[in-house]
């Protein structure tokens, strides 16, 4: 419920994800220790808002093919079937099942991921920045998206144990949206 009678959060209409001020990111641990950071630079969404009333759904897809982490080798080992297997899953999709009010500018959105050709139930918060209208005319609002998984819930089971009893890949991957959309009804 994206839409109370205290306040709206995101306003009623059609909002389109702005692919270049958005970024649809992810983080996840190397060795145990380091923190690895990577985005898809291929995707669009699209979030829908009743007016007055409760009504709202959120979806969206990535191109695999797309993943980005600076480093060529790594980008086409997360293609491979270890991983992504952009040959046989060209592209990740979330539709949200639900929006949940949380407080003025939170909201908790469930939804379903399709990852490596495997769908699982997944839950994401997102933080209202603010609605602004920029110098051309069009209504923008800014949302922070936020979530956690864990990859081998999606068949990503690849991985090394270390000495230490560390993994080479972490397990659970953080989800980190910046999403600028811009109204088109």
């Amino acid at each position: 419920m994206i839409s109370t009678s205290k306040s709206t959060l995101v306003p009623g209409g059609t909002w389109t994800v702005d692919p270049v001020h958005s970024t649809v990111g992810f983080s996840v641990k190397h060795l145990g220790i380091a923190t690895v950071r990577g985005q898809f630079d291929d995707f669009d969404g699209t979030f829908e808002v009743g007016e007055g009333d409760t009504s709202a759904r959120a979806y969206g897809s990535v191109q695999a093919v797309s993943v980005n982490t600076n480093d060529s080798g790594r980008d086409e080992h997360l293609r491979s079937a270890d991983f992504f297997g952009v040959e046989q899953n060209p592209e990740l999709r979330f539709e949200s099942t639900g929006v949940e009010h949380v407080d003025d500018e939170t909201f908790e959105i469930a939804g379903d991921l399709t990852m490596n050709g495997i769908t699982k139930p997944i839950k994401l918060t997102a933080e209202v920045q603010g609605t602004e209208t920029d110098p051309w005319g069009n209504e923008r609002v800014a949302l922070e998206v936020r979530g956690q998984l864990n990859r081998g819930a999606w068949n990503m089971t690849f991985n090394q144990a270390l000495g230490s009893g560390n993994l080479l890949v972490g397990e659970k991957v953080k989800l980190e949206l910046d999403i600028s959309a811009i109204k088109q009804s």
